[in-house]
Parts: C-alpha cells; structure tokens; sequence
C-alpha cells in the first residue's frame, strides 16, 4: 500500500503545482520544474523515507537499489534490517519512474515541432544558434580542463551543461538518463543552473541590450507582416494544461502516448543489441531521432497538447529525482567549484557569442533572443523580446528553441561521453 501511494504522489502532485502556477503570478514566474525539484527534496530529506543501516549503505554504493532476491537473501540473514527492505523497495520504484519517464516524454515534445516551418522562418537565426552553440562547446571544453581534477563526474556534468545550454530542462534531463548520472550530482548542477541562471536572465531582461549595442550593431526593422501576435500566443500555449481531458483532445493525445510507447519500445530494442554501457544512450538518441521522424507527419504533429503532456512528465520525472538526492551528500561535493563551472559556462558562453557574432556583423537583439531561447526554451521568447521592446525577435527567439530541443541530446551525450573517457 505504501509503494501504491507513493506512485499516485508521484504521478498526480505534479496536477497540484501546475494549477498552482497557473493561479498564482509569483508561483509562475517560479515554475512548476523548481516548484518540484524544491518539494522533492524535502520530501527525501525530512525523514519520512526510512533510515538505512551503514551495511545497506555499504552494498548499495554505485546502484540505485539491490535486486529483490539479493535483499531478500540478505534479509533473511539478518544482514540488513527491515527498514533497508523497503528503503530498497522505494528506491526501486523511484528508478522505474525515472527510467520511463524521460523515454516517454522525448517523443511527445517532440511530435508538437512543426520544424519545416521554423526552418523556413529562419533568417540570421541559423548562424548565431551555430555560433551559440560553438561558444558554449569552447567553453565547455575548456572549463573540464580547469575543474576536472576538482570536481566529480565532470565529463558527464558537461554533457547536461551543454543540454542545458541548448535546450534547458528536456533535454538536461534525457542527458543525465542517458549518461546514468547520480541522483545527487544530478539535482547539485541543475540547483547551481538555476541559481546562476536566474543571474543571468537578469542580466537579459535588464542592461544586456545596451551592453551588447556597445559591440554589435542594433536590430534592423524589417516591417514585414509577421504575426507576432500568433507567435506570441503559441509561446504562452506551452503552458497551458487547460483541455487535456476534452472529449476533443483526450482520444487524440492517447494515440499519441501509445506512439510514445512503441517509440520507447524500439530504442530499448536497441539499446539491448548496444550492450549495457552504452544502453541508455542508445535508447535516447533512437528515441529522438524517431520522434523528430514522426513530427514531420502532419496528422501527428496536428495533434494538441502534446509538448504539455511531455512537458508533465519532465515534471514528475524532477519530482521524482529530487526526492532520491541526499542533501548531506551533497554538501560533501565542491559546490564552490561546480558554481564557478556553471557560471563560465553561461557567461564565457556569452562572451565568446559576441565576439563572434561581432565577426559576422549579427545584430544585438538577435544574439539576445538568440541565447534566451536555448538557455530557458521558448516560453521565456516573448518575456525577454518585451523588455528589448522588440517583437519581431519572437520569431527568432521560438526557432532557435525548437532547434535547441532537436539538437541537444545529440550534442549532449556526444559530449559526456567524448570528456568521460578522455578521463
């Protein structure tokens, strides 16, 4: 009874932050992923999940949980106590959740990415996401020869960075399955990402624009009849739940689960042929570049609300890792380290996409929307493109995020794996 209730918590109080955010302005702006990641936490470090023996601690290391039959036998011996039983229990579900959550929302963000259009509506934009992209590998690259001797599972903390540097929270995600990060390593970069990138979105919504005007030249007006209006509207439609369950949309939505499923059940094919230690990312890349295949099918990507319900997975996934991090573990990592890190990843990023930019004569707002978009995804387009009081950018700004989100696993786990080897 206890793993029943704790399934349905995990599953369904993610409904509860999502209404909460849509009712309250402050807890939006927060948003329904921190909202769980803070929730999470506390709920795995408040006592309610039982307290292990130093003996399970001991066998567990390097595994999320034992096999039942081990911790049966071992039971049965009186070498762990009760308690470690179901601990092993509940860390076993917290793994099945995170495992298939992540393979089942890819496909669905996915399938909503009408990518034929954005690519028609490019632009300038194609060439700063290709210099965005290039700065952010440089100073990746170069920031894990500064901190690899200082900081753990630095190769794989890389990948996510660069997850998050193109598609934020999806794709960090898929990268941290994918590359099998720690739970605890895990929720300490993205709590630092967020920290340092509130700073940084600051920074955007406030002096960047002048900042970068003193390098690069202004935005050009092209008075063309872009529906900015329609732009608008479809970035603040990524987080709108209402209507999920409508007679309309709800019959639709299952169809395109049940692809989501058979999607996960193809890459897993896969990922068994791969062998186990490339396994996950097998799994995630198949899994992507399906879904992107299937985007491309009109009566697919036609269907409604399905980046929301991807994007609800995100969310129980967070939920869920959080509550498997141990905050005094934590503490024992650099944390002072891993913060420079992340702040030389989106500042130096920064730096080294105006420099270039100011090679090809891109213009200011432009590189502006450009970083927004791949760093917080595109809902936060229209935000920042108000406070440049330039709308046209909007456009930019949701084609470099939609690219973001197809680009970044790939990149990701290509990188994760490239620096954990070269050791």
């Amino acid at each position: 009874m206890y793993m029943v209730i704790l399934v349905l918590f995990y599953f369904l109080f993610p409904a509860l932050l999502i209404y909460a955010t849509s009712k309250s302005t402050f807890l939006y702006k927060v948003g329904a992923v921190v909202l769980a990641y803070g929730i999470g936490l506390l709920l795995g470090n408040i006592g309610i999940f039982p307290a292990v023996s130093d003996m399970y601690h001991q066998l567990v290391q390097g595994q999320t949980a034992l096999p039942a039959d081990q911790v049966q036998e071992l039971f049965s011996k009186g070498t762990i106590t009760y308690h470690d039983v179901v601990r092993n229990q509940i860390a076993s579900v917290q793994d099945m959740i995170t495992t298939i959550t992540i393979p089942l929302a890819i496909p669905l963000l996915l399938f909503s990415l009408d990518i034929r259009k954005w690519f028609r509506l490019a632009g300038t934009t194609f060439l700063s996401l290709i210099l965005a992209l290039i700065s952010v590998v440089v100073v990746v690259f170069a920031g894990y020869f500064i901190f690899r001797s200082k900081i753990p599972e630095l190769g794989k903390i890389a990948g996510m960075l660069i997850g998050i540097y193109s598609g934020g929270t999806p794709n960090l995600a898929a990268i941290k399955t994918a590359l099998n990060v720690d739970p605890d390593i895990f929720i300490m970069t993205h709590t630092t990402d967020i920290v340092i990138g509130a700073v940084c979105l600051l920074f955007l919504l406030t002096v960047a624009q002048r900042f970068f005007r003193i390098f690069l030249p202004p935005f050009k007006f092209n008075n063309t009849d872009i529906p900015v209006e329609q732009l608008e509207q479809e970035a603040k439609e990524m987080d709108d739940y209402s209507g999920i369950f409508s007679r309309r949309i709800f019959p639709r939505l299952l169809l395109a689960f049940g692809l989501s499923i058979l999607i996960f059940a193809t890459g897993g094919a896969l990922g068994l042929l791969a062998g186990e230690k490339s396994m996950m990312a097998v799994v995630i890349l198949t899994i992507t570049t399906l879904g992107l295949g299937l985007a491309l099918i009109p009566a697919i990507n036609r269907i409604e609300k399905t980046y929301q319900t991807g994007m609800y997975l995100i969310i129980v996934f967070c939920l869920v890792v959080s509550s498997m991090a141990d905050l005094r573990r934590m503490l024992n990592i650099e944390y002072l380290d891993l913060m420079m890190y992340v702040a030389l990843v989106y500042f130096g990023s920064l730096l080294i996409h105006i420099f270039l930019s100011m090679i090809f004569r891109i213009d200011s707002d432009t590189v502006i929307i450009t970083s927004t978009a791949l760093i917080y995804s595109p809902p936060f387009v229209p935000v920042v493109a108000g406070a440049l009081r330039n709308r046209e950018v909007i456009i930019s700004g949701l084609t470099t995020g939609i690219i973001g989100y197809v680009i970044g696993n790939y990149l990701g786990i290509f990188t994760g794996f490239f620096l954990t080897r070269l050791g």
